[in-house]
């Protein structure tokens, strides 16, 4: 078992992919690669999650997700579409889902995206998620996380300038921030910080 704050160190093995994190608080999570079996609670953790969570994350106000979005969400390869979900052991609930998607124009960058339930943000969850997913992103031959951003989240931008990231204008809008991994497992504070930040809003 390891701590929330210990994501800087190497991970050790296990054949499943699990494995049970203590956030801050003390709570006990399960971080483990998603499946086709969590499409029902993937879907039941979209609909709670509030509105600004929906927005900053989704860029959308809608309740609910589409049968073919959640078929998408859940239908990843491991290599260049990987998920990792937290699921709650006291209620089986999924709290969060941290997401990579490999670019097509550099193998060697991906799209990354985070959403932890509301209740459960401010724990550590975000970052346990993120250091796993990078992790598993190295391991893909991957260099760089890419998130997309509101231009007025000025928090985000400044946290990714302070962690060496740069910004590649994508639209009306929206800032595409791109920082670079580090080489060794786990990720920096800092740089850990400014994805959070940029991939899900506060978490």
């Amino acid at each position: 078992m390891e701590s929330a704050t210990s994501f800087g160190s190497p991970f050790r093995a296990e054949a499943a992919g699990r494995r049970t994190v203590v956030l801050r608080d003390g709570s006990r999570v399960v971080l483990r690669p998603i499946s086709a079996d969590d499409t029902p609670l993937l879907a039941a953790s979209f609909e709670r999650l509030g509105a600004e969570s929906r927005y900053r994350r989704f860029f959308t106000s809608k309740s609910r997700l589409s049968e073919a979005e959640l078929e998408y969400l859940v239908d990843v390869d491991h290599h260049d579409h990987e998920a990792v979900v937290a699921i709650d052991r006291a209620s089986g609930d999924l709290i969060g889902v941290a997401r990579y998607i490999r670019s097509s124009d550099d193998p060697e960058a991906a799209e990354v995206a985070v959403t932890v339930a509301d209740q459960w943000q401010g724990r550590g969850l975000g970052r346990a998620l993120l250091g796993r997913l990078a992790y598993l992103a190295r391991r893909a031959g991957i260099r760089r996380f890419a998130a997309l951003v509101q231009k007025d989240n000025v928090a985000s931008l400044g946290l990714a300038a302070d962690a060496g990231g740069h910004e590649l204008r994508a639209g009306p809008g929206e800032v595409e921030l791109v920082v670079e991994l580090p080489p060794h497992r786990g990720i920096g504070e800092r740089v850990g910080r400014a994805l959070r930040e940029a991939a899900a809003g506060t978490l």
